[in-house]
């Protein structure tokens, strides 16, 4: 498989759903983006929405998460494995290490030998952006105006979402930046009408020593986005594996699946991160309810190899 990285400007903010409005992510699942795909693809017409969720369930498309980048340095999520470093003597440094949670992905090796500097990588963040909230009022109709306050997310200069996206074919690249290109002047994420989630996206080509844990056979894995594997592979993968589950729920946004607004069914998934010593395929998910098509979750690994 091919991999290539996509590095994401974004033009005003963003806003990735927390439990409330006033809270915004910096970061986004792939998911969440793979759902904002197939909406787009929808807008080209139902044969790429069948295309886009054909050749991902068939594997020859893969996404990690939205992970940030400062400039030159790409962070991939802090492994959940134990990190040995007694040996540092500074709790100091321990409580770090357990708080950190992205590292920069050149320096996987030094964070898992535990000579990771987590002190100063917990203070480059803070050159990462600033978040806000902002006082919004909503209009509806004829309804009284109803003020709320919503969180955003702005990115410094130099800052922003990168994602990795793993392909088999040349033309199935070309056909995921089409739709990409469109979905920039939509925007991702959250309250889009008012510009936020809009992007300008860039490739790239990935450090070759990354590039070589990618997918490749070893004793040990983690995944780089949300995945949920299939039930026949779920009793192998979880055991002895290090992870942490995540509820991924919301309402369908279509005016085609219901009369009203319904919820997606929810799922549990792996979040981005998770050790496991077997790899595993995976699946997108079909979590529609009682609506008249079918709703996509995606929930499929990318896996970075992280022996020693």
């Amino acid at each position: 498989m091919n991999y290539v990285r996509y590095k994401m400007t974004f033009q005003k903010g963003v806003h990735f759903g927390k439990r409330n409005l006033e809270d915004s992510e910096y970061t986004f699942f792939a998911d969440t983006f793979f759902s904002a795909l197939c909406q787009e693809a929808v807008r080209f017409g139902k044969e790429y929405l069948d295309k886009l969720v054909s050749i991902t369930k068939q594997g020859k498309l893969v996404f990690s998460d939205g992970f940030p980048y400062i400039e030159d340095t790409f962070y991939i999520p802090k492994p959940m494995l134990h990190i040995n470093v007694e040996k540092n003597g500074d709790s100091t440094v321990k409580k770090a290490y357990k708080k950190l949670s992205y590292i920069p992905s050149d320096c996987l090796e030094q964070y898992l030998k535990g000579e990771l500097d987590v002190i100063s990588e917990k203070n480059k963040f803070k050159k990462l952006g600033k978040s806000s909230v902002k006082n919004i009022v909503a209009i509806r109709g004829e309804e009284e105006a109803r003020p709320y306050r919503l969180g955003v997310f702005n990115f410094e200069k130099g800052c922003g979402i990168y994602f990795i996206l793993g392909y088999e074919d040349e033309k199935d690249k070309m056909f995921v930046e089409e739709i990409m290109e469109a979905l920039s002047f939509s925007g991702i994420g959250g309250k889009r009408t008012s510009g936020l989630g809009r992007f300008d996206f860039y490739s790239g080509k990935i450090e070759e020593k990354f590039v070589k844990r990618l997918g490749v056979s070893g004793d040990l894995y983690m995944t780089l986005s949300t995945s949920l594997p299939k039930e026949d592979e779920l009793e192998e993968v979880l055991e002895d594996a290090n992870y942490s589950m995540i509820k991924r729920s919301g309402f369908v946004n279509s005016y085609n699946y219901a009369d009203e607004f319904l919820r997606k069914r929810d799922l549990y998934v792996l979040a981005s991160g998770a050790c496991v010593k077997s790899v595993f395929d995976g699946d997108v998910y079909d979590v529609s309810e009682g609506g008249k098509h079918s709703v996509y979750r995606y929930a499929k690994p990318l896996f970075l190899e992280v022996s020693l």
